[in-house]
């Protein structure tokens, strides 16, 4: 049970490391195409450098937030893509820059929706209390047929107490990181 509960905690923070990646990947993506746009797309690169303390200071904020809210947009974000949207091409190359522009955005878009939904897929709460229910049994067992001395007390507290630490730390780490 506890190899279970490391796992579905590994596997949740891969996702949304992964998730995160490619969510910088993107930004760089769309600035490189941004530069190569030309000096029309100056001002849209200098909004999205400027955005981004506010963007990622949002994204770490909504793990601590309670889970259940509503997703809301940035009006940054949203300023930003309009602007991608409203740059006139002047030629061929800067008209496939900025459909792949407008497209990474999407992407981006996409990505972040994605993490936003995966914040609230913490471990159930049901799993959690078989497992405490699990360990009860266990290390009343080990003193089921032992006399109860002050030692035997005393190391099976220490045992259950640190089960009930990892258990929390696992917990713990896999609900902040499914945030």
């Amino acid at each position: 049970m506890l190899g279970l509960l490391i796992a579905a905690a590994k596997s949740s923070f891969d996702t949304q490391s992964g998730q995160v990646k490619q969510i910088t990947a993107d930004i760089i993506l769309i600035d490189n195409l941004m530069s190569e746009y030309g000096p029309a797309a100056q001002p849209i690169r200098q909004q999205i450098r400027a955005a981004m303390g506010s963007f990622v200071d949002r994204m770490w904020r909504e793990k601590t937030e309670e889970a259940g809210r509503p997703y809301e947009a940035n009006a940054a974000a949203e300023k930003i893509y309009r602007e991608f949207l409203a740059l006139t091409p002047q030629n061929e190359t800067q008209k496939a820059l900025q459909s792949r522009a407008v497209q990474m955005v999407n992407d981006l878009a996409q990505t972040r929706l994605l993490l936003f939904a995966e914040a609230d897929n913490a471990i159930p709460g049901s799993f959690i209390a078989i497992l405490v229910f699990w360990l009860v049994i266990i290390f009343a067992s080990f003193s089921l047929f032992a006399e109860l001395n002050p030692t035997t007390f005393s190391f099976l507290c220490l045992f259950a107490l640190s089960s009930s630490c990892a258990m929390f730390s696992f917990s713990s780490s896999a609900s902040r990181s499914a945030a």
